[in-house]
């Protein structure tokens, strides 16, 4: 023993016992001295907010959607069979087509059987599998999701959600920070996006939906534009462009159904632009209401340069002022109109109306149609008589509103929007709808001569169809041809005809416009737009409760009683908590025996277990609010 602890040994055995002290020392005071790693934070879930009509009623929704996948190769081969069978009518799907794609991929750790089941689905498909035995190799991915309760109601105002969680379009796409808050490093706990309250009223869209698509169907019209605003706020009452998608269904809409026109078509107005041609006369004083000009049927002039100028017109009106011209819609006249205004002022008044200029609504993809000026390469000596007219421009029909809000409010335009307000997910608004108002565009006097001719055009112009007769309202309609993509100039056969509308005429209330593209047979805008200007307004006077000449008025006692609903109870059996709203859940809270799990806001659409489920201690009621 003494021999084996001699000097040399221990020396070089307390040497390596210094060296993995040192070691280790050092080791630990790297790792005390270094940046620490942050431990994996759980990444925040984020509920999108809702999109709502003006009094509330849900048009987009957060929902949730589920993946069903499986694991191929757990399956028993001699299973497949029945299995593919007692889930097919679920699914939907074809049980020799699942069988042969289970078969297909046998050998496979997963794959997905279908994606974007929704809440119902998911439910019935979760009890099958779990009476039958199939949940070991099942599997199932909630994803969130949109649902769109009026399916095609102003779709492409409304816009869509992508899969990704992001808006695709309208306000979907326009309001996407504002539904759905980003995701930050510092973010706390779940996100809730903030809800959109539209200006529109779903009950008034559905009402002028129905018009619009008998008409639709009545002038067989490619497309077709209704706008309804509030001249007074600018807020849209209904916004319509046909044809329209179904949300729910996006993915299998045409091209054409997708398109937001109001926003994004830019065409030739036609005469109805020859209000604010005519507005800009007057104002500038190169020209009153006592000027007279002589229709003989065609606007003829030869240039200093010998380049000869011909606009026709539909009759011979002989002498005509300007009340006249915008009654009988006269070519000729408004041409020997812009003879008087230089061609500077002109295009100023033009884009004072808002022309040439984005309307900056809420809205992604806003065209800004085209105002000539002097410097264009096709500008020509037949430009300026032309666009008085209202062709040789283009224009979208958000900026027709905007123009005509000048006419209704005393000469001072006031911005189209779609938003009413903006809340929190308490109700708490961040945002209140405020008027935006223009600079003056022309002088009061102007604006209410313009109004009072429309009105005449109403009672016995080219827009008599649109009479209401109990209620005054002031319209102008116009015809244009649309350019041939093909050929180049001007189509024979395509048409722009539209007719735009403000009541009442002694304090507008509301701003009427519509457009109808390419309509067969008869294409003139006083024969099919004018009487479907007629139906909407009624359609619009009478939701609004507007007063009409001769209307019964009715006595109220200005009370209403409500029945609150009965207190919900749990005893033997799971009840139905469909439709009710959260403050009836939240008694249910304090029970010990059942956990509930609430999820969303709103009114309950599905729940687990399903109504008649018999209620054991500590189970688990799970409630889906919408």
């Amino acid at each position: 023993m003494n021999s084996f602890f001699n000097k040399n040994r221990l020396f070089v055995t307390a040497l390596l016992l210094l060296l993995v002290v040192t070691y280790i020392y050092f080791a630990y005071a790297k790792l005390a001295f270094q940046e620490q790693s942050r431990l994996p934070v759980k990444t925040p879930t984020v509920e999108r907010g809702s999109i709502v009509d003006r009094n509330g009623k849900p048009l987009a929704v957060q929902t949730n959607f589920y993946h069903y996948g499986i694991t191929p190769k757990a399956i028993k081969t001699d299973e497949v069979s029945t299995f593919a069978f007692e889930i097919s009518s679920l699914l939907n799907l074809d049980a020799e087509d699942i069988y042969n794609s289970i078969m297909k991929n046998k050998s496979s750790s997963f794959m997905y059987l279908k994606k974007k089941l929704s809440q119902e689905e998911y439910e019935e498909l979760y009890a099958l599998l779990q009476n039958d035995g199939y949940l070991s190799f099942s599997r199932f991915d909630r994803i969130p999701g949109r649902v769109y309760p009026e399916n095609d109601l102003a779709s492409q105002l409304i816009g869509y959600m992508g899969d990704d969680g992001k808006g695709l379009s309208g306000i979907e796409y326009s309001q996407q920070n504002v539904l759905s808050p980003m995701v930050t490093d510092i973010a706390a706990g779940d996100l809730f996006g903030d809800n959109v309250y539209l200006t529109i009223d779903a009950d008034l869209q559905h009402k002028l939906e129905k018009i619009a698509k008998d008409t639709m169907r009545t002038t067989q019209a490619e497309c077709m534009m209704l706008i309804a605003s509030d001249a007074r706020t600018g807020g849209i009452l209904s916004y319509i462009s046909l044809p329209s998608a179904n949300l729910n269904d996006y993915s299998s809409a045409e091209t054409e159904e997708k398109i937001d026109r109001p926003a994004m078509a830019a065409y030739e107005p036609g005469s109805v632009f020859k209000i604010f041609t005519s507005a800009a006369y007057l104002d500038s004083g190169k020209l009153d209401a006592d000027t007279i000009f002589l229709c003989d049927g065609i606007y003829e002039r030869e240039t200093n340069l010998g380049e000869l100028i011909r606009i026709n017109c539909l009759e011979h009106h002989g002498w005509v002022n300007v009340r006249d011209a915008l009654k009988y819609s006269c070519n000729d006249a408004l041409a020997q109109m812009s003879d008087l205004l230089d061609t500077k002022t002109f295009l100023a008044y033009i884009h004072k109306f808002g022309f040439g200029t984005r309307t900056g609504i809420e809205l992604p993809a806003e065209a800004t149609g085209q105002v000539k000026d002097e410097t264009d390469r096709y500008w020509s000596a037949r430009t300026k008589p032309t666009m008085s007219i209202g062709q040789e421009l283009s224009v979208n029909a958000l900026q027709m509103v905007q123009a005509a809000s000048v006419i209704a409010n005393g000469g001072i335009s006031v911005k189209p929007t779609v938003i009413s307000k903006i809340t929190d997910k308490n109700g708490n608004a961040k945002y209140t709808l405020t008027p935006e108002y223009g600079d003056r565009v022309i002088q009061t006097s102007t604006a209410k001569y313009i109004l009072s001719c429309m009105e005449t055009t109403a009672q016995s112009g080219t827009g008599h169809r649109a009479n209401l007769g109990d209620i005054s309202i002031g319209v102008k309609t116009g015809t244009a041809q649309m350019a041939d993509p093909v050929n180049g100039g001007y189509s024979e056969t395509d048409f722009v005809s539209n007719c735009l509308a403000i009541f009442p005429v002694e304090n507008p209330e509301i701003i009427l416009y519509i457009v109808i593209e390419k309509a067969k047979g008869e294409t003139y805008a006083g024969r099919i737009v004018a009487p479907v200007i007629a139906l909407a307004a009624d359609e619009i006077i009478d939701h609004l409760g507007m007063n009409r000449q001769g209307a019964v008025g009715v006595e109220h006692s200005g009370t209403v009683s409500i029945v609150g609903n009965p207190a919900l109870v749990v005893q033997d059996a799971v009840p139905s908590f469909i439709g009710r709203p959260k403050r009836d859940l939240l008694p249910l809270l304090d029970d010990p025996a059942i956990n509930y799990q609430i999820n969303g806001e709103g009114w309950v659409v599905s729940q687990y277990p399903p109504e008649g489920t018999p209620v054991t201690e500590g189970m688990t009621i799970e409630l889906y609010l919408e």
